[in-house]
C-alpha cells in the first residue's frame, strides 16, 4: 500500500492540480508531517504512525499555498469535515486521499468508524467498541459521578488534551479563563473544568484519540467522548464530522441574533 501510495502522490505532484501534498515524511530517523512539492522526492513519504494531519493542513494552506491534497484517515477526514464547518479550512482548497485504518489500528485508537467515506487505499475493517463503554452504560448516575470524579483527579491541567486536539480551535480558549477556571489549582476543580470542555467538545468531537493520546496520566478521555458521541446521536441524530450539518448545540457571538431554529 506504501508504494502504491507513493506513486500516487507523485502522479498528483505532477499533474500540477494541487500545490503540495501532506503527508508523513521520514527525515533522520524520525517521521513527521510534511509538504511535498513538485520535486521531492516521495520514498521518503510515510504512513505511519497516525498522525494528527488535519490540523497541521490549517497552518500548510497558512503559508501561501492555494491547494493541497491530504493523506488521511477516517478521523482526519472527520476533523476536515468539523474544520470546513468551523470556517478553518476553506473546503476547495483540499482534495482528500483516503486510506483505511488495520484492524490492529482501529483496536489502538478504540474506534469506531476506522475509515474514510471512500477509501482509496486499504480495506475497511470493523469498528471497535470498548467494553468499558458498556460497563460505564450500565452504572447508575451517582456511579457515573463518583468514576468520573475519581478518574479527573489524576489531571495536572496540563492541556495536552486541548492542544493535541485538531478542533479545538477557539483563539481564546475558556479553559484558561481565571473567571471559569482557578489558576494554579491541581486537580482543576470537579466537575467544572471538565463539564465546560465537554460542552466545548460534545459536538465536535471526531473521535481521533489524540487527547486520550497526548493526556499523561493515563485518563481515557476517548471513553467519555465516546459517550458523548452515542448520546448526540440518539438525542438529535448528529454525529460530528459526519457531515456538512450544523451542529445542534451552535453558540452564538454577544452580536450575532440568535437563528429561528437555532
Amino acid at each position: 500500500m506504501l508504494e502504491d501510495i507513493r506513486k500516487l502522490v507523485k502522479r498528483t505532484l505532477d499533474g500540477g492540480k494541487v500545490d503540495g501534498v501532506l503527508a508523513l515524511w521520514r527525515e533522520n530517523g524520525r517521521v513527521g508531517p510534511h509538504l511535498f512539492v513538485k520535486g521531492d522526492d516521495v520514498s521518503t513519504l510515510e504512513i505511519d504512525p497516525k498522525y494528527n494531519l488535519a490540523a497541521v493542513a490549517i497552518l500548510a494552506l497558512a503559508s501561501g499555498v492555494k491547494k493541497i491534497a491530504l493523506i488521511g484517515r477516517g478521523c482526519d477526514e472527520r476533523a476536515l469535515v468539523e474544520l470546513f464547518k468551523r470556517y478553518q479550512i476553506d473546503e476547495d482548497a483540499i482534495e482528500f486521499i483516503g486510506m483505511a485504518c488495520s484492524a490492529e489500528q482501529a483496536q489502538a485508537c478504540e474506534c469506531d468508524i476506522p475509515y474514510p467515506t471512500e477509501i482509496r487505499f486499504g480495506e475497511k475493517v470493523k469498528g471497535v467498541v470498548p467494553p468499558e463503554l458498556e460497563d460505564l452504560t450500565e452504572m447508575s448516575l451517582d456511579e457515573r459521578f463518583a468514576y468520573w470524579r475519581d478518574v479527573f483527579a489524576k489531571c495536572i491541567k496540563c492541556y495536552g488534551c486541548k492542544n493535541a486536539c485538531p478542533v479545538c480551535v477557539c483563539q481564546d480558549c475558556v479553559l484558561e479563563d481565571p473567571m471559569w477556571v482557578k489558576k494554579g489549582e491541581i486537580p482543576p476543580e470537579f466537575p467544572m473544568f471538565h463539564l465546560i470542555r465537554a460542552y466545548h467538545m460534545v459536538d465536535r468531537c471526531v473521535h481521533c484519540y489524540e487527547c486520550e493520546e497526548a493526556c499523561p496520566m493515563g485518563i481515557p478521555l476517548t471513553l467519555l467522548y465516546r459517550q458523548l458521541r452515542q448520546d448526540m446521536k440518539e438525542l438529535f441524530d448528529y454525529l460530528p464530522g459526519a457531515s456538512d450539518a450544523k451542529p445542534p448545540l451552535t453558540t452564538v457571538l454577544e452580536d450575532e441574533k440568535l437563528e429561528e431554529g437555532a
